[in-house]
């Protein structure tokens, strides 16, 4: 944490390093007061820019920048730091969600505000049940060889939150353990758990803790799924696209058929009453396995019914039982 009194040099650098979104200086300047003079603590705006000093309660101004003096520009902003210089941080962001029609608008938004370029952000819509996401494999990958090119940086993997990874505990504990083996460092924005993860100590067992309670979330939102839909289907609500042949479209066919006319006679003049197709006439093949479908179902009931009645028929002598040697008859 910043020493309110005597701030680090790194600490100013790393503030100044970022133009005021507030009074508007330009990087490398120090923030200035509504009268034009130097201000006294850096505002908010500027300094939680710095990761590690987010939390920060206020970021003095260094005396040799002349708080309460008129403003003039302070140092020229540090030159960034490069890739393979000992102590930096490149982060590759992974975004994802489960459904198409969800948006990652707002996983990429966070992870670009975080400075993370778009080269190094990998995202997919995949379910987590699915083992082998493709993205995130990139993502992996892209971190290992960047570690192997410059070892004394620190490569961190960074994501919106740790449901973004998996809903599996034995795959998120694999997941992050595996991370630590190639000297990679996890990163979660927000969440329960948000920071870099400290795969040691009290940070591991809150990890472990935190997976397991997005495994729990898992399963019971696929219970309660699996309740809506029994419930939809004993009302006799099912899901998917709407028939095609309606029952009413189907009376009619059946009807005209046994007045003699054919499938391709009657195809025209049926109009689909939903879906995508609304308004279109059937096709020819939809009208056959509608027929095919009802004939099934007309044939099952008759078939049980005469074999009730013909076992009702039966004499009790006339019963088949069980064959004997005795009886068996000769081969």
């Amino acid at each position: 944490m910043t020493d309110p009194h005597n701030p680090s040099a790194a600490d100013t650098d790393d503030v100044e390093r970022h133009p005021c979104p507030r009074c508007g200086v330009q990087p490398g300047s120090p923030c200035r007061s509504r009268g034009g003079a130097v201000a006294g603590t850096y505002h908010t705006g500027q300094f939680t820019k710095v990761p590690r000093l987010k939390k920060a309660l206020r970021v003095p101004t260094p005396a040799d920048r002349g708080p309460g003096q008129p403003w003039r520009p302070g140092t020229p902003p540090p030159a960034p730091v490069a890739e393979d210089a000992p102590g930096g941080d490149i982060r590759i962001g992974y975004a994802r969600c489960s459904h198409l029609s969800q948006d990652l608008d707002s996983q990429l938004d966070a992870l670009t505000a975080h400075g993370i370029p778009r080269d190094k952000i990998f995202s997919e819509k995949i379910s987590t049940r699915v083992r082998v996401r493709p993205q995130f494999e990139k993502a992996l990958r892209m971190a290992r060889e960047i570690k192997a090119h410059a070892p004394h940086c620190r490569v961190i993997i960074t994501v919106y939150e740790m449901k973004r990874l998996g809903r599996d505990a034995a795959e998120l504990t694999a997941l992050a353990d595996h991370l630590t083996a190639h000297g990679l460092v996890l990163e979660m924005l927000a969440g329960p758990l948000p920071g870099l993860y400290d795969p040691t100590g009290p940070g591991k067992l809150l990890f472990a803790f935190l997976a397991a309670m997005a495994e729990a979330e898992r399963e019971n939102i696929r219970e309660s799924t699996l309740e809506g839909l029994d419930t939809a289907a004993r009302k006799g609500k099912h899901g998917g696209r709407p028939p095609v042949i309606t029952d009413d479209m189907l009376h009619t066919v059946l009807r005209r058929r046994a007045n003699g006319e054919s499938v391709e006679q009657i195809q025209p003049d049926l109009i689909i009453p939903t879906g995508k197709r609304k308004g279109q006439n059937p096709s020819v093949a939809s009208i056959y396995r509608a027929l095919a479908e009802h004939a099934k179902r007309e044939a099952y009931p008759e078939a049980i019914e005469q074999a009730h009645t013909d076992f009702a028929a039966l004499q009790p002598g006339e019963l088949p039982g069980p064959r004997t040697p005795a009886t068996e008859p000769a081969r």
